[in-house]
C-alpha cells in the first residue's frame, strides 16, 4: 500500500505539549492496566505522571479523554486522503487508502514500544472508551460520505451511496483494527486490510450514477 506521507516538522513548544500529553497518557495506561478504568482517578494520573491537576486538564476534558486523543484527528486523515486520490480511482481503492491513514496510526503510531497497542485493546475492552471512539466515527463516517459524494458528482443527503459506502470503510476499518487488536498485533494490518476490502471492492465500485446521468421517470 501507498505510505503515508511524512508529518512536518513540529515547533519545540509542539514537542514540550506532546511529551507532556505522552506522560499522563502513559501514565494512565499503566494504572488502568493496573486497576481498571473505573478504578482510577485524575488524582491519580496526576500524581504518577508528576504534574498538577490543573495542567492535566489543559491538556485533557476528562480521564476519558487521556486514552481517546490519539485517535480524535484520525478522521480528517481519512478524508484528506480520499480527497486526495486520483479522482478516476476506483472507490474501493480510494477508500482502501483513506482507511489505511487510521489504521497506520493505531498499528505504527506513539512509538515502537507497543503503547499504540495497548490504547486500542484498552479503548475496545472499556465500554465507556468504546462509546465515546464510536462517536468519533460517527463524525468521521459524515466527513467521508460528504468527501466521496464530492468525488462522484453525488447528493451526499438524497443519494445512498455516499453514506453507504463511508459506513462499510469504516466497518472494514473496526473489523481489521479489532482483528489486529485479538491477536495481540501479531497479524500484518496491511494484509488485513487489502482482504477486507477486497470482500468490500464489488459493492463499493458499483456507485450511484450522478444526477444528470440517472434516467427521466
Amino acid at each position: 500500500m501507498r505510505d503515508v506521507s511524512p508529518r512536518p516538522a513540529v515547533t519545540m513548544a509542539q514537542r514540550k505539549r506532546q511529551l507532556v500529553s505522552d506522560e499522563l497518557t502513559e501514565a494512565a495506561l499503566q494504572l488502568m492496566a493496573r486497576e481498571g478504568f473505573d478504578a482510577v482517578t485524575v488524582d491519580e494520573i496526576v500524581a504518577t505522571a508528576g504534574v498538577s491537576k490543573r495542567t492535566f486538564f489543559r491538556y485533557f476534558a476528562s480521564k476519558e479523554d487521556v486514552v481517546v486523543q490519539f485517535l480524535a484527528d484520525m478522521g480528517a486523515g481519512m478524508r484528506a486522503e480520499l480527497a486526495a486520490r486520483p479522482t478516476d480511482e476506483p472507490p474501493s481503492v480510494a477508500l482502501r487508502h483513506a482507511v489505511w491513514v487510521a489504521m497506520a496510526a493505531c498499528a505504527d503510531g506513539v512509538d515502537h514500544s507497543g503503547r499504540a497497542l495497548r490504547v486500542v485493546q484498552l479503548i475496545l475492552r472499556t465500554p465507556a472508551l468504546r462509546a465515546r471512539f464510536l462517536e468519533h466515527q460517527g463524525q468521521w463516517r459524515d466527513d467521508l460520505a460528504a468527501e466521496a459524494a464530492h468525488r462522484l458528482g453525488l447528493d451526499p443527503e438524497a443519494d445512498l451511496y455516499p453514506r453507504l459506502a463511508a459506513g462499510a470503510a469504516l466497518a472494514a476499518f473496526d473489523t481489521v483494527l479489532r482483528r489486529w487488536s485479538d491477536s495481540g498485533g501479531a497479524e500484518d494490518p496491511a494484509a488485513l486490510t487489502d482482504r477486507a476490502f477486497a470482500v468490500l471492492a464489488p459493492a463499493l465500485d458499483t456507485a450511484e450514477p450522478r444526477a444528470d446521468q440517472r434516467p427521466s421517470p
